[in-house]
């Protein structure tokens, strides 16, 4: 029976890894649905280590779908600080503009986070008000069309976006679906606004686990939820990399009105029933 409740254990795990990353990059909320499938599963996971994994998980595969354009503006930004090559400047702004745009979530993050997921971990309805909330988001912005590309980005651009990214710290508001409404808000075309998007969760993501790195060493539980961990790991790494996949052909094509549809499912429905 022992054995029974190990297995039943890790594949609850590895249900939230692939939930957590099927989630992560769509505009649903991620962090929400993670509180709705813990309460659901009756799991109450202590700590930030699981949330720790399975966003590294997360970043792992970010960073492997826009591994081109990571290296492009590192060596390109290195490069311009030190030739002040024009053909490179673009890029040198690109990732000042990132910089910028991660300062608002970082300051909040360190200063609020805990206490936000704290009280939406007590009440699940909140994250479905929080959830039409992202709905409503999406469905403004499911027909725009912009025309600026990565070179005609503002600084107010950058400001505007990383404001959008620090109020999806509250589970609910996707974070992604955040700074994708911003972005196209502000007039940008759907691919410079995902590009921008997941580019500016890499230092964001980043930033969280070396906040966090403390809580899973220290964590008592690491020892007996290895397994269960690492199968959440890879099962967030390996959903979150198709799910982007999958979520860059539908921004391509416009249908962000169906996560809109989605988002005012689940939100009402949690809101009843929750």
């Amino acid at each position: 029976m022992e054995q029974m409740d190990k297995i039943y254990l890790i594949l609850k795990y590895l249900f939230l890894g692939l939930f957590q990353g099927f989630t992560e990059p769509i505009p649903i909320s991620s962090s929400g649905h993670l509180v709705l499938a813990q309460y659901f599963l009756n799991l109450n996971i202590k700590g930030m280590s699981f949330e720790l994994l399975v966003n590294a998980a997360s970043l792992l595969a970010v960073l492997l779908i826009y591994r081109k354009d990571f290296a492009r503006l590192t060596v390109n930004g290195l490069s311009y600080v030190a030739t002040k090559n024009e053909n490179q400047k673009a890029d040198f702004r690109f990732i000042v503009y990132l910089i910028i745009a991660t300062i608002p979530a970082g300051v909040i993050g360190i200063l609020f986070e805990d206490t936000i997921s704290s009280v939406f971990k007590e009440g699940v309805k909140l994250v479905g008000i929080t959830l039409l909330i992202t709905g409503v988001a999406l469905w403004f912005i499911r027909n725009l069309r912009g025309k600026k590309n990565d070179a005609q980005m503002t600084f107010k651009d950058a400001i505007i976006i990383g404001f959008a990214q620090a109020i999806a710290l509250i589970p609910g508001i996707s974070r992604s679906g955040a700074t994708i409404v911003a972005a196209m808000g502000l007039g940008m075309k759907q691919e410079t606004a995902l590009r921008f998007s997941f580019l500016l969760f890499i230092p964001v993501s980043f930033g969280g686990m070396l906040l966090s790195i403390s809580d899973l060493a220290n964590d008592p539980n690491i020892s007996t939820l290895f397994i269960p961990y690492v199968t959440a790991f890879i099962g967030s790494l390996v959903a979150s990399y198709y799910s982007l996949k999958w979520f860059m052909g539908i921004m391509a094509k416009g249908n962000l009105k169906y996560f809109s549809y989605y988002c005012f499912i689940v939100g009402t429905a949690v809101i009843i029933f929750g």
